[in-house]
């Protein structure tokens, strides 16, 4: 074994689960370690750390987030077996069948989790985390005032996007938030899985999509859509985005809003990952438009 999966292992022992005997790594994750183990009854299990946790509830979020969006949501989530501040053990799922018809029904279960959990205020009961960042939920009546203070502008606090962002792209991201009601639509805010890559769209053990790794809060809708619409799904996935319109009344101006909506995902990326993979030339392009003029 790895250092990482023997780091696995041990905890899973100090854990109780002392009938595991070996832990494989598992591949996607990255901001913690991840393995595949499997019990003395032949029970599979998905199993992750951090090497210093970010925090003690970490872990108790990111498993009250999948509860949540099972049972007010009607999402397909693992099931939680165990979840402690250094150790998080799920039921294993499936990688998912990039095919139109597994992005069609994955249109509908998001489509159900937007339109079935309405809320008259923006922000979770708790802060809670994306990647190893601490997403801030404090309760906002205004939409536009929670995406701005607490989706875009706490990441300029961050070391790496002080670097990556100068002083006039401070100034600008400042203005488009001041200008965001003239920008987005005014909508109500729902329950959203908040962290929705393509990566975290699996399948369960009998096909169905699911959903993993979520920072869950009640906000817009299109927070969810634009995160999936950034991280280059699979050509397969264009029925989702038609689907879910569909479904949900999405007008056909969304597409042109995503920039502003991925700024958000753009400055955890700049925050947490080293290099960045473009994300601040992204950033400055979105910008662009709201620099002073000399």
């Amino acid at each position: 074994m790895t250092e990482a999966t023997s780091m696995l292992l041990a905890r899973l022992h100090a854990a109780g689960l002392t009938d595991v005997g070996a832990v494989e790594p598992a591949s996607g994750g990255l901001a913690a370690t991840a393995g595949l183990a499997r019990r003395a009854d032949g029970t599979p299990l998905f199993v992750k750390a951090f090497g210093e946790p970010p925090a003690d509830d970490a872990f108790a979020t990111e498993a009250e987030g999948l509860r949540v969006l099972r049972e007010a949501g009607g999402a397909v989530t693992p099931e939680v077996v165990l979840a402690e501040r250094d150790l998080l053990v799920l039921s294993v799922l499936r990688p998912r069948p990039d095919t139109e018809a597994f992005w069609e029904e994955c249109a509908h279960a998001v489509a159900h989790l937007h339109t079935a959990t309405a809320h008259h205020r923006f922000g979770w009961h708790r802060d809670n985390w994306l990647g190893r960042r601490r997403q801030v939920n404090t309760w906002t009546d205004d939409g536009f005032e929670f995406f701005a203070r607490h989706r875009l502008l706490r990441w300029l606090e961050e070391p790496r996007v002080r670097e990556a962002l100068d002083a006039a792209d401070r100034r600008a991201l400042e203005r488009l938030c001041d200008r965001l009601p003239e920008l987005l639509p005014d909508r109500p805010a729902c329950l959203t899985h908040g962290d929705l890559w393509a990566q975290n769209v699996m399948a369960a053990p009998d096909g169905r999509p699911a959903l993993i790794d979520p920072a869950v809060s009640y906000t817009w809708a299109e927070v969810d859509l634009a995160h999936l619409w950034t991280t280059a799904p699979p050509p397969e996935a264009r029925v989702f985005f038609e689907r879910y319109a569909a479904l949900t009344g999405l007008d056909a101006g969304w597409r042109e809003r995503m920039p502003i909506l991925q700024l958000r995902q753009h400055l955890a990326v700049i925050a947490q990952f080293e290099p960045g993979w473009g994300a601040a030339a992204h950033v400055r392009a979105t910008l662009a438009p709201f620099r002073e003029r000399p």
